[in-house]
C-alpha cells in the first residue's frame, strides 16, 4: 500500500460519519436554532391550515408576506407545526446558524488534526521531492 493510500484511507470514513451525523439531525438543529432565535411555534389543526402547511417547502425558512408584514416560516409537516418569526428573529436565527457552522468547522478541523500521523518515512526523515522527467522523443 502506498503512502497516499495509507494516509488518506481514514479520511472518507471520517467525512461520511460527519455527514451522516449532520444529515440525521439537521431538522432538529434548525428547530433548536429557530426556538433560540425567538420564533414562535404554531400548531396546524384545521384542514385549511394543514393544506397551507403542506404547500410550504420543507427544511427551508421561507418569507411569507401577510398584511404588509414579512413573516419567516419553517414548516414541520410530520408534527403539524409551523415556526413563525419576524425580521429580528430571522436575523438572530441567521447569526446563530453562522455561529454553529463555524463551531462545526472548528470541530471537524480538530478531529482531522487529532488523527494519528503516518510514520512510514522512518530513517528517511520526510518525503522526498521527485521532479518530473521531461518527455524525450526518440
Amino acid at each position: 500500500m502506498n503512502f497516499a493510500t495509507r494516509l488518506l484511507r481514514p479520511l472518507p470514513l471520517l467525512i461520511t460519519g460527519l455527514l451522516l451525523a449532520a444529515g440525521c439531525s439537521t431538522t432538529k438543529q434548525t428547530e433548536s436554532l429557530l426556538s433560540a432565535a425567538g420564533f414562535r411555534i404554531m400548531n396546524a389543526s384545521t384542514p385549511q391550515q394543514l393544506e397551507r402547511l403542506a404547500a410550504l417547502p420543507e427544511n427551508t425558512v421561507t418569507s411569507v408576506p401577510k398584511d404588509g408584514t414579512n413573516y419567516f416560516v419553517f414548516p414541520v409537516p410530520d408534527q403539524k407545526l409551523l415556526y413563525v418569526g419576524l425580521e429580528p428573529q430571522y436575523q438572530e436565527y441567521q447569526r446563530l446558524r453562522l455561529q454553529k457552522q463555524l463551531a462545526d468547522e472548528k470541530l471537524a478541523a480538530a478531529q482531522l488534526n487529532s488523527m494519528p500521523t503516518w510514520d512510514g518515512w522512518g530513517a528517511w526523515g520526510g518525503p522526498i521531492y521527485v521532479a518530473p522527467t521531461p518527455y524525450i522523443r526518440r
